[in-house]
């Protein structure tokens, strides 16, 4: 099997030192940058399937990196940062993160993290063998290659926002919960933050324009009602 490529950023280096040998004993393939600068050239020349980020950099922050990297790519980005508080959970959410790890951590957690984003994408790429295609109001999903139109134009979506797009229109008419939902698509809990849910919703509902479509159950969760 081909091995997947993960972009470490990260300026501390015996932190991305760790990260690199962990992640090259799992069979990844690795390439680490030290700044933005340096993080934005190795997207482009080493396309990598996942990214490691941290939050301070020494020339801009990862949340800068974040939100240019999730307007024109899908990449799974987690972001690795000493904040703890939730405020901080939710701006790296809303600027395109799809997971979060504070530090210190454990490096079997963030493999195991890494893992489970990447089985998700790949299962989501391979379901069926043959496309079906799924049209709802103006938008188009193509759900082996995780894509979605509006109209003729296409909508970049992070593969977190992908994942609970897909999720909701496949149960349709049917209430999700907050947990229901960080379990199908995150694929564990996050320590009860069911905010992580809510913040994405709003980003779906942004770009695609389905306030219309995704009701909000409250005090449960959503429902795709069309």
């Amino acid at each position: 099997m081909e091995s997947k490529r993960i972009l470490i950023v990260e300026d501390e280096v015996p932190i991305a030192e760790l990260l690199a040998y962990g992640l090259n004993k799992e069979g990844f393939e690795v390439a680490v940058a030290h700044d933005g600068a340096q993080a934005l050239q190795k997207i482009k020349d080493f396309s990598p399937a996942l990214m490691l980020l941290d939050w301070m950099l020494p020339d801009m922050s990862g949340l800068q990196i974040c939100r240019t990297v999730t307007e024109d790519q899908n990449i799974p980005i987690i972001m690795l940062t000493a904040r703890s508080y939730v405020e901080d959970k939710v701006l790296g959410l809303e600027a395109g993160a799809d997971d979060y790890i504070t530090k210190p951590f454990d490096l079997r957690e963030v493999i195991a993290r890494i893992k489970t984003i990447l089985r998700r994408q790949d299962r989501d790429k391979g379901e069926g063998g043959q496309e079906e295609v799924i049209h709802i109001a103006d938008l188009t999903l193509y759900p082996l290659e995780m894509l979605v139109m509006r109209g003729e134009e296409k909508v970049n979506l992070t593969p977190k926002e992908y994942e609970l797009l897909l999720c909701l229109i496949k149960n349709r008419g049917r209430v999700l919960t907050r947990p229901m939902l960080l379990d199908v698509v995150w694929g564990y809990e996050y320590s009860g933050d069911t905010r992580t849910v809510d913040i994405h919703i709003q980003r779906l509902r942004k770009k695609l324009g389905l306030g219309d479509y995704i009701e909000t159950v409250f005090g449960v969760g959503y429902k795709f009602i069309k």
